[in-house]
This record gives C-alpha cells, sequence and structure tokens, in this order.
C-alpha cells in the first residue's frame, strides 16, 4: 500500500482591524476566486486550510489558518487567541494609519501572553487592495493625467504609513510584505517564508560524521 507523507501542521492567526480585507486575503489565497465585484461578509470566526510547498523538497506542509474577527477600539485580541497559534499575520490597510497602530497594540498583547513559546512566527500584511478597476485590453485607451492635489495627498499619506510600518518592523524584528488582496501571486512570499519558518528542516547532528573522521584517523596511525 502506498501511503503520502504527511507534513506537520502550524496553527497560524490572521488578525488586525476590521475592515483592512484579511477574509478577502485568505479567499484569494486558498481559492483564488476573489475580484472586484466579490462580496464578503464581516467575519466572526472562521478556518482555512493550506497545503504549502516551501521548495525545500518532501512533503508540502500544511498551514491551519484561524480568521478572526476584525477589531476596533483598543484592538484587543480574546484571550483565548493568545495561546495556540504557532505564529500570527498582522494586517493593515495603508489608507487607514489607525489600523497601523492597532497592530502595536497587538503585538504587546502577544509578546506580553506567549509564554513559553518564544518563537512564535509574526509577519505584518501592508494590504494594498486595488480601490479602481483596471482597463480591459478591449477597452478604449485612457489618458493618463497627473493626479490630482487631493490624490497626491492620499498616495504621499499612504506612503508616509508604509515607512512608518517598515520602521517599526524592523525595530520589532518582523518581516513586512506589501501585498493586494486582488492579486494572488503578492500572497505567495509572505505565507511561504512563513510556513518555512514554522517548519525549520531537522538540524542533522554532526557528531556522527565526527566520529567517522576520528576513526579513519584511528587507522592511518596504526
Amino acid at each position: 500500500m502506498l501511503t503520502a507523507k504527511i507534513g506537520k501542521v502550524g496553527k497560524v492567526l490572521i488578525c488586525g482591524m476590521k475592515g483592512v480585507g484579511k477574509t478577502a486575503l485568505l479567499e484569494q489565497l486558498i481559492y483564488g476566486n476573489v475580484n472586484m465585484d466579490t462580496e464578503l461578509h464581516p467575519t466572526i470566526e472562521d478556518i482555512y486550510v493550506a497545503s504549502v510547498d516551501t521548495g525545500r523538497g518532501g512533503a508540502r506542509e500544511t498551514l491551519r489558518i484561524y480568521d478572526s474577527a476584525g477589531l476596533q477600539g483598543k484592538g484587543q485580541l480574546p484571550r483565548h487567541y493568545l495561546h495556540f497559534p504557532d505564529g500570527y499575520v498582522l494586517v493593515y490597510d495603508p489608507t487607514d494609519p489607525s489600523s497601523l497602530d492597532m497592530l502595536a497594540d497587538i503585538k504587546t498583547d502577544i509578546d506580553r501572553n506567549k509564554e513559553k513559546k518564544d518563537n512564535v512566527a509574526i509577519i505584518v500584511l501592508a494590504n494594498m487592495r486595488a480601490r479602481n478597476r483596471r482597463e480591459s485590453p478591449a477597452s478604449p485607451p485612457v489618458q493618463v493625467s497627473q493626479p490630482t492635489s487631493a490624490q497626491q495627498q492620499q498616495l504621499d499619506s499612504v506612503e508616509s504609513v508604509l515607512n512608518r510600518a517598515n520602521s517599526w518592523c524592523a525595530r520589532e524584528r518582523i518581516k513586512h510584505y506589501t501585498v493586494n488582496a486582488m492579486e494572488r501571486p503578492s500572497l505567495y512570499e509572505p505565507f511561504i517564508a512563513l510556513c518555512a519558518r514554522l517548519h525549520p528542516p531537522p538540524t542533522k547532528s554532526s557528531f556522527p560524521q565526527l566520529r567517522q573522521v576520528m576513526q579513519k584517523t584511528q587507522k592511518s596511525d596504526s
């Protein structure tokens, strides 16, 4: 009988402010079925399972991803979310600076309650979420114009939030990725990296090789 090698299962919680697109990211990552017309309802709690190829060969690793309800106000996670996950995906919307500020509170809460799990993996995703439809090939050419002052101000604000997020992540020593819920390939790198960190390759002891070297040395001496 042929049996498939089963990889480890990593438990991951995705969290952030209400409305930043957490469920859209997961639906796109797992099913690839999200577009500008997709209607998604606010999440109470849901679970997704992803089979991930980390590129190291062997069995595919499995992520069990828990989609949590969006947070409001102070941004404290429910207590039961602070003990079981092996990793966290923190999501914010660069057009809303308060959604980034909330991640700092969440990260503090995680650090305070992670107990003996010193190797908890955390990544941060800036969900750029395309807000304008792309023109189809059949559409008439659109004249490119300079952004208005209001548009330029928004672009500058987004750039400022992204820079602040990069600085914060660097201080906290966590990875920061810019993704788009409308573009599935943008999601591959962060989740593959997270899975690889949750399931590091086994460390091979150097003692057997050292023992062989010692045996060869003894033979040559005799």
